[in-house]
């Protein structure tokens, strides 16, 4: 896959269609577990997200892909806006906009308003990006990409316990910025 994907970034086109059918199993999981957080009859379905991130990583051209992990995360963020987009311009449409108050574990499970929860933890972590850009790269690996610590530590090119200490960190500091306490290990 790794080769692939390398392949891709020098501008082979035919290595892409032969690395769409390796990951699409991966993507359609990711997927998946993203709109099981999403409110019933959300109007994207999994494989619409998986169809809409494939054409958001496609269209990307600066990145020289290094390996899967890195692709996955990259698929991950792009997962992360598509619905961060799409819960904006509902709440933006429905109810005039207003994000309020929620715990982080709340969010983490994505509460019984995943639009408002999900528009908030994305506000919050952005403010995180702004303080700490690793930090907010460490939640965003973990949570929106699934990526084990292992796998976080090998895309951030850091140890694995640094990747525990931001995770810890961050899932404290996110957790006070929403109004919360801080959640239980996990």
């Amino acid at each position: 896959m790794t080769d692939l994907l390398v392949a891709w970034s020098d501008g082979d086109q035919s290595a892409l269609e032969r690395l769409m059918p390796l990951v699409h199993d991966e993507l359609r999981r990711m997927a998946g577990r993203y709109m099981r957080g999403e409110r019933p009859g959300h109007t994207l379905q999994a494989t619409a997200l998986v169809n809409e991130a494939y054409l958001r990583l496609i269209e990307i051209r600066r990145v020289r892909w290094q390996n899967r992990t890195q692709f996955f995360a990259l698929a991950a963020r792009s997962m992360r806006r598509i619905l961060v987009d799409s819960a904006r311009a509902r709440r933006s449409h429905k109810r005039g906009g207003g994000a309020e108050t929620i715990l982080l574990d709340e969010a983490l499970v994505i509460s019984q308003e995943p639009d408002a929860a999900l528009v908030a933890l994305d506000e919050t972590l952005d403010a995180l990006k702004t303080l700490d850009p690793r930090k907010a790269q460490v939640v965003e690996l973990r949570y929106f990409g699934g990526l084990t610590v292992a796998e976080t530590a090998e895309v951030l090119k850091i140890s694995p316990e640094t990747v525990m200490r931001d995770w810890n960190f961050a899932k404290a500091w996110l957790s006070r910025e929403m109004g919360g306490n801080p959640p239980a290990d996990g």
